[in-house]
């Protein structure tokens, strides 16, 4: 066990904690719970509003499984994942104000509020809920075993005993502070990661006797790990080019992104968010992955990608250094698993059981119950990852994209088009999601294409034949009452 490393990270997690604790004491008491603990009373400035989507998207997937990958495929990979840097600037630009203005009207606090009350379906609603619950308990298991591998790295400590260390903690953490205390604590963890991947970064081109030695050491080893094709030749340009929708163009449907384009202050919040939010991402989704890349001809033969950011960390810096660094993909994760967690739990709790169950509930047996459903999540997904494979990568991408198929088009048509209604909208949860689930079943790439743009399609054609037969029927159905 490094106890020098060990106890640099864990003090710096404690810190987090106690921030975040002390941020969820100044929930406001004038205004509904629900409203507090899972939109933190649409209070959030430009900073934190920047961070706080960088941390959620900078999960597990980008800073334990997406290094792990780059490790294997090369430049190639860099190449594909720097189409990121537009996420958050694309994202609030399509959503944006329209988006706050038009939630604050319905009083929105969950993205299945917006799709209830703009296309008043139950089964719309009921389907939004599933299809979260369902595809984020695949990116939950993802952050879990990637918390877990980054301690198991660290410490020396078992698999599953990292792994039950990291789900006591966070879900302490996320039960008892909500989305006031989440969003709080990731200006900080944003700011982690922004210096974290810059320290190691210059301290791997340093191991490696430079980026000219770095690079010639690759080319000696397999010329196509400096090719944008990868290790394999498999990163093909239609290959390529259907990821940036999945990991650039797509990234505005996933809910635990959406929703943070409802909470901010003002015009002057979400304009600095813009600007801040893409120079962040930019900067450590490249960095993050050259790291990937460049710890190939240090570290060679890693055969757990998932190790790949720990175990150069622990080879290339002061072990009190890299715990403090090690702790910037820590803070990415515990703020995606906690994002994801309050997502999941306001599926359950506000967008069923308030809606269809209870509505009459008082704040204080909602308050008993969120917390109660948001730790028995947290146990279920524990569960679920208890058995990892090697790259957690290919989880978060899964549920990634299926999100993406289910929520885009009504979200975005929804918001843009005025014959959007409900029968477009169900209609294109249901293609996209069947066609998604049978693709990544029996052919994940169709086309030479990562799956979910074939979906997206599908999708896409569904809404806007189903939507204007819709329209047409209720038309006839006026004139002939009439």
């Amino acid at each position: 066990m490094n106890t020098e490393a060990s106890i640099t990270l864990f003090t710096s997690i404690a810190l987090i904690f106690f921030i975040g604790f002390m941020a969820s004491r100044q929930q406001k008491t004038n205004q509904s719970f629900i409203l507090d603990y899972y939109l933190g009373g649409r209070s959030l400035g430009g900073f934190v509003l920047a961070m706080t989507m960088t941390a959620t998207y900078g999960s597990a997937s980008s800073f334990i499984g997406g290094p792990g990958v780059a490790y294997n495929e090369g430049l190639g990979w860099v190449l594909l994942s720097v189409t990121q840097v537009a996420t958050g600037y694309f994202t609030l630009m399509i959503l944006g104000k329209k988006f706050a203005l038009i939630t604050k009207q319905y009083r929105a606090v969950t993205m299945v509020d917006f799709l209830k009350t703009r296309y008043q379906s139950k089964p719309v609603v009921i389907l939004s809920a599933l299809s979260i619950i369902v595809f984020l308990f695949s990116a939950m298991a993802a952050q879990w075993i990637g918390g877990a591998r980054l301690i198991e790295s660290l410490t020396g400590l078992s698999y599953h005993t990292a792994l039950l260390i990291f789900v006591v903690t966070v879900l302490i953490y996320v039960t008892f502070g909500g989305f006031r205390a989440v969003t709080f604590t990731d200006a900080i963890q944003g700011s982690i990661m922004f210096i974290g991947t810059f320290i190691l970064l210059i301290a791997i081109i340093i191991a490696g006797g430079g980026i000219s030695s770095i690079m010639t050491d690759l080319q000696t080893e397999n010329p196509n790990l400096i090719s944008p094709f990868g290790a394999d030749g498999s990163l093909t340009p239609t290959y390529v080019s259907s990821y940036w929708v999945l990991v650039g163009v797509g990234v505005v449907a996933l809910p635990q992104i959406a929703v943070r384009a409802m909470s901010y202050q003002n015009a002057r919040s979400y304009h600095r968010a813009l600007i801040i939010g893409t120079v962040v991402v930019g900067v450590i989704m490249l960095n993050m992955h050259l790291i990937g890349v460049f710890a190939r001809p240090i570290l060679p033969g890693i055969e757990v990608g998932d190790k790949v950011m720990p175990l150069v960390a622990l080879e290339v810096l002061p072990a009190w250094l890299s715990g403090i660094v090690l702790a910037a993909p820590l803070a990415a994760i515990m703020s995606t698993v906690d994002s994801l967690l309050l997502l999941v739990s306001s599926s359950i709790v506000k967008d069923v059981y308030i809606n269809y169950i209870n509505p009459a509930v008082s704040q204080r047996h909602v308050r008993r119950l969120s917390i109660i459903i948001t730790g028995v999540l947290g146990i279920i997904v524990y569960l679920l990852a208890v058995q990892p494979p090697d790259l957690i990568i290919w989880l978060n991408l899964f549920a990634i994209g299926g999100l993406e198929a289910v929520f885009i088009w009504p979200i975005v048509l929804g918001l843009y088009w005025k014959n959007a209604n409900k029968d477009g909208a169900l209609a294109s949860m249901i293609a996209g999601m069947a066609s998604y689930m049978i693709f990544e079943t029996f052919s994940p790439n169709p086309f030479g294409m990562h799956s979910v743009v074939t979906s997206m399609a599908l999708a896409l054609i569904a809404f806007i034949c189903f939507s204007l037969v819709g329209n047409k029927y209720r038309q006839q159905r006026a004139s002939f009452t009439n």
